[in-house]
């Protein structure tokens, strides 16, 4: 199964907040903002945390995280049968309090009749009461009835007349599967890799470690199926059962040596006085486990030591191998389940859920080996587990998996984080897909829109060039703000309706085109173009400076055809001729305002 909706309530930073959920997400924003209070409410969820008292949002006496399941199994199915709605779903709430105590509790469709309700049998099974109701003909023909009966008639009235009776989705009062503490693991494996972590924690042959789970399932395959391994294992029974006092009959063992017996007998003599007689037992140790405890791993680059002599790049970069490795090996497991005959048919009957979350994974990792990671852990997504990020690297976005993009905010302390996020298609036609050209026009440099306070749309490098520069002489450059080059007029609408979809500010500012030298149809067409740029624009977010005509003419320039227009444009306003109108000081005031 995977995660489908998130709900956060009270949990730090977050007041409220509704997240749907991707294969992979991956969360931004501003330092400060709640991208690690979005990480921490899935690792309280998943029991990875515990709650204390500061996680409280304010004055609030109660938090809790909601996570709403999809794609749910046939062993899931079967383990979460009573929570599984008709939609194929599971939706659980772990809910805390500030005296320390927390309780899962899962949904379930419940009929609206109150006669129909596991939590009102008490009010109904009597039988001068039970035998009036239309699930009569379900319940024992006499006798008291139990609870037990009253449920089971229940259940079987609602398979007969299912599609005759309304159902209401709602929180149980009871705990999740009837236990007061739900098992870490139950809703699958959970992995989190912290901005710092130790990689030497991570090739710990012991414990619930990547290396270890790997390391493990290698032992458990020699085994099973090592001759040598299995000869070994029965010598180490055998020679267990010769040290103890008596055979598995419950008879002496003549075999025993007598060097513990006499230890034995040395102790009774000092223990005479209590009456007191001491028998020492062998139990028969695990193999499996001799193995595990005397593994060390030493990493090799020229120079063998342990990993925690390496330099910090290639501690992040065992990690992220460790992960593929794991990965590599749960597809096998899947391929390998398709394959087995003995399945009975079911494609998933044992398949287990997996979420990796990942916090600031760039760190460490040059430009190129950041780009490699996010393609690994794309694939990764897709493999039947979901990978969750939280980065401050470009390189780690891509349009194509807009979805997955949350912009992580806080305006206030009010209304706390709130994460932005558009989960349908930004554009309405192929037409518009082309025109932009994700693959092309998004890459890590544009990318940087979705981290900026403030986007600036323009035209070209030329606009790109100059008003950036012009603006730090004024000293009113932002360096939160990001100016995107839109690759000409054409494309400004389409970056304005992605910045409308993610509710980033931004400010257009384009060329007019009026140019006293072009025909009447050419400024008809530049016009034309101009009114798409403005119908764009949603007031809410952003808002237009138009250039007059262009910024060659704002800037006193002329002649500036051909090629390199941006480098004769800065050689102009770098010269003693360039002479900064009152009109481009005011629009760049404007712009960086």
């Amino acid at each position: 199964m995977k995660i489908s909706k998130i709900k956060v309530s009270n949990w730090r930073s977050i007041v409220s907040e509704d997240i749907s959920f991707q294969d992979l997400m991956i969360f931004i924003g501003q330092n400060n903002h709640g991208k690690s209070n979005v990480l921490s409410s899935i690792l309280f969820f998943f029991g990875e945390i515990n709650h204390q008292y500061l996680d409280f949002n304010g004055d609030a006496e109660e938090l809790w995280v909601e996570i709403e399941f999809s794609e749910i199994s046939e062993y899931e199915n079967t383990t979460f049968k009573k929570y599984v709605s008709s939609s194929n779903k599971i939706k659980v709430r772990k809910t805390a309090l500030k005296n320390g105590s927390f309780s899962y509790n899962g949904y379930v469709e419940e009929a609206t009749e109150d006669w129909l309700k596991e939590s009102k049998i008490s009010d109904f099974k009597k039988r001068e009461v039970a035998e009036t109701l239309p699930l009569a003909d379900f319940l024992p023909i006499k006798g008291a009835i139990t609870i037990e009966q009253f449920k089971t008639a229940q259940n079987e009235y609602i398979i007969a007349n299912i599609d005759d009776i309304s159902f209401n989705y709602v929180l149980e009062e009871s705990n999740f599967l009837g236990l007061k503490n739900v098992a870490k693991g139950s809703f699958g494996d959970l992995f989190f890799i912290p901005s710092v972590k130790n990689a030497s924690d991570e090739l710990n042959p012991r414990g619930n470690t990547l290396f270890s789970q790997l390391y493990s399932r290698v032992i458990n395959k020699i085994s099973e199926h090592n001759p040598q391994f299995k000869e070994a294992k029965e010598k180490i029974i055998q020679l267990t059962k010769i040290l103890n006092k008596t055979n598995d009959d419950g008879e002496i063992n003549e075999d025993r040596p007598k060097d513990l017996a006499s230890l034995e007998n040395l102790l009774d003599e000092e223990l005479i006085s209590w009456n007191t007689k001491i028998d020492i037992q062998i139990s028969t140790p695990n193999v499996d486990d001799i193995f595990r405890v005397g593994a060390n791993v030493s990493i090799d680059d020229g120079i063998k030591t342990d990993i925690s002599r390496k330099g910090h790049g290639l501690q992040r970069a065992l990690i992220f191998a460790l992960i593929k490795a794991w990965s590599k090996v749960m597809k096998q497991d899947r391929e390998a389940l398709l394959n087995d005959k003995d399945s009975e048919g079911s494609t998933r009957k044992a398949s287990k859920s997996t979420y990796f979350i990942f916090e600031e994974p760039e760190l460490f990792l040059h430009p190129q080996a950041q780009r490699e990671l996010f393609s690994s852990l794309v694939n990764l997504s897709k493999d039947e587990s979901q990978v969750i990020l939280c980065t401050h690297s470009s390189s780690f976005l891509d349009l194509k998996h807009h979805k997955s993009i949350c912009i992580v905010k806080k305006e206030n302390i009010e209304n706390g984080t709130k994460v932005l996020q558009y989960v349908n298609d930004i554009f309405e036609n192929s037409e518009e897909i082309k025109s932009f050209n994700l693959s092309y026009w998004i890459n890590p440099e544009r990318s940087e829109l979705f981290f900026a306070k403030k986007v600036i749309l323009v035209e070209g490098q030329t606009d790109k060039t100059i008003l950036p520069f012009i603006a730090k002489r004024l000293n009113v450059f932002k360096y939160d703000y990001t100016i995107i080059d839109c690759g000409g007029k054409d494309s400004i609408h389409l970056y304005i309706n992605l910045l409308n979809k993610f509710k980033i500010k931004y400010l257009v500012v384009y060329d007019k085109d009026n140019h006293i030298e072009k025909s009447t149809q050419k400024i008809a067409d530049s016009n034309a173009k101009n009114i798409i740029i403005e119908n764009a624009i949603d007031i809410n977010f952003g808002k237009s400076i138009v250039l007059e005509n262009d910024i060659e003419e704002e800037i006193g320039l002329r002649n500036s055809g051909g090629r390199n227009k941006a480098h004769k444009a800065l050689s102009y306003v770098v010269s003693n001729e360039f002479v900064l109108s009152e009109s481009l000081e005011n629009k760049i005031k404007i712009i960086f305002g």
